[in-house]
């Protein structure tokens, strides 16, 4: 059954609620638009940017954008891309896409001109739908872009080098097309986050999507009257995935442009959000503010929050520890998976395991895990390998790669790439991404548990370990480290407090830095490693 499913029996049983929330606290004004069953609600200067839709909106907006792609020609297969920041327009686009039996390809906000025309090639992609702050972007490779492609814009004052989307829409038939999904039909592409280079390409069918809302649905226990807080980007597989556990539910999620910790408490306040998911970065911030007093728990109503999970990158235990602290009632979860598996999930921690703590959890549902060793062998438990995952949301292939398909599928399993270990009670620990593993004179450092241990000293806010050149060993481990506000710290209280550690994983040079992130809350390795690896190959050069 496909996800489209789901949306047509909400339209059915609940169309007159609140699907869709856009919130934009950085916008104060707007005009009141109306075309056709979608409205801009007048907003006074007071009132932050805000618009709703209900299930049977949502619906028939997809509807009008598969009928208008169909009769543009495009069909069952064809790539049709999504460039846009996360707005009221996002899901219904990317559902009418797949209506039309489409593939929808969500391009990531942060693709600079270049990566734009590099994923479109490599996606084979016919269609752009782009919005407002992209037109300089794609104005700068329209040559390029328009030959045999259609390119839509989404907002006003649609540019001359496009079509404007409600233009092409405002006609067409709000009626479902009739188109026949099947579960082995393409659906998707996704992207890899390119740390190794430009992009790969990542096709998912349609029994990869179902599986990822069924999953989340069942994992956080979404129902009718919960209302889920999205604030990741829609183009990520976490955020997607994560809001599709709402769809199954037939529930409210709310699309919140804005990370800063009032931002976030005053929506979950306002609009009554019950289940938040968070990156590491903006669940420091709040502990942050609230541990400085400038916010405070009394100002907001929170009491019927329920549910708070992170996922994306390893959550320091120590993190966990203090949010419990202001949020004792919490339920908590910990979301492991790549774009690969179909986004998050294909290992949780599980609310009812929250003593476990510093795990990526357990199988989630439907999947197996196994650890295996360079031999592709079962490694022992307790060892460190690579995790391998398998299950219905597991990627068709990279798209037109069939090499790098070969690479990390084998015998139905996903190589993740990432070294993990099981612990006596069946639970898997993150160890590390398998090219991240830190080799210094022979012994295997992973900077992942150096980054839990150095996260657990109070004066820190971030860090991130990474390996540096060094002409004796190899590699040492470098800790780049981000002070809480106001905090003085020196290099000699951070080896100090490493003293904790074994000798040979104590980082041997301490860099005080900010720790860069992408819009998915991962950092930016690569980037820290081009950075600061340079600095140490001309510190030893000097030297020599």
């Amino acid at each position: 059954m496909p996800v489209t499913d789901l949306l047509e029996r909400n339209h059915k049983l609940y169309g007159d609620e609140v699907a869709l929330v856009e919130l934009n606290p950085s916008l104060k004004e707007t005009k009141k638009i109306t075309w056709k069953e979608f409205d801009l609600v007048q907003q006074t200067s007071s009132s932050p940017y805000r618009r709703e839709i209900s299930w049977s909106v949502f619906d028939e907006k997809a509807n009008r954008v598969a009928n208008m792609l169909i009769e543009r020609g495009i069909g069952k297969g064809d790539r049709v891309a999504i460039l846009m920041f996360n707005c009221l327009e996002w899901l219904p686009i990317y559902f009418g896409i797949l209506k039309s039996g489409a593939i929808a390809v969500p391009f990531n906000f942060r693709f600079d001109a270049k990566e734009i025309k590099y994923c479109a090639d490599l996606a084979e992609v016919q269609v752009i739908f782009f919005g407002p702050q992209f037109i300089g972007r794609i104005e700068s490779i329209e040559e390029e872009l328009n030959r045999g492609r259609l390119l839509i814009y989404v907002g006003d004052s649609c540019p001359t080098f496009a079509e404007s989307y409600r233009e092409l829409v405002a006609d067409c038939s709000s009626r479902p097309p009739m188109i026949r999904l099947e579960d082995e039909d393409d659906a998707a592409i996704y992207f890899s986050s390119g740390t190794t280079g430009f992009p790969k390409a990542i096709l998912h069918n349609h029994e990869s999507l179902l599986q990822a809302a069924q999953m989340e649905q069942k994992h956080h226990l979404t129902g009718r009257e919960d209302t889920f807080l999205c604030i990741p980007p829609l183009y990520h597989t976490g955020a997607k995935f994560h809001w599709m556990g709402s769809l199954c539910a037939g529930s409210k999620a709310v699309l919140l442009t804005g990370t800063e910790p009032e931002t976030i408490l005053e929506t979950i306040s306002k609009e009554k959000c019950t289940i938040v998911w968070l990156l590491v970065p903006w669940a420091q911030d709040i502990l942050e503010a609230l541990d400085s007093g400038r916010i405070k728990l009394s100002d907001y109503e929170l009491d019927q929050w329920r549910l708070m999970h992170i996922g994306a990158q390893p959550v320091p235990p120590s993190l966990i520890r203090h949010w419990k602290e202001y949020f004792p009632k919490h339920l908590y979860d910990t979301n492991y998976g790549l774009s690969e598996s179909t986004g998050p999930g294909c290992v949780h921690l599980g609310v009812e395991n929250i003593h476990k703590v510093g795990a990526i959890g357990v199988p989630g549902y439907r999947w197996e895990c196994k650890i295996v060793g360079p031999d592709d062998e079962e490694v022992k438990q307790g060892e460190v390998g690579e995790l391998c995952v398998k299950g219905p949301g597991v990627m068709t292939c990279y798209y037109n790669d069939p090499k790098a398909t070969a690479e990390v599928l084998k015998d139905g399993w996903l190589y993740t790439g990432d070294m993990a270990m099981q612990d006596e009670d069946g639970f898997y620990f993150l160890v590390d991404r398998k090219k991240d593993v830190i080799v210094s004179g022979g012994e295997n450092i992973y900077p992942v548990q150096l980054e839990n241990f150095l996260s657990g000293y109070s004066k820190i806010k971030d860090v991130a370990v990474i390996g540096l050149p060094d002409a004796r060993l190899g590699e040492i481990a470098g800790a780049i480290i981000s002070l809480v506000d106001g905090a003085e710290c020196s290099e000699e209280e951070i080896n100090e407090f490493c003293m904790g550690l074994p000798r040979y994983k104590r980082p041997k040079k301490i860099i005080f830095a900010d720790v860069p992130r992408n819009a998915t809350g991962k950092i930016e390795k690569p980037l820290l490693r081009k950075i600061y690896g340079a600095e140490q190959l001309v510190a030893q050069q000097n030297r020599g």
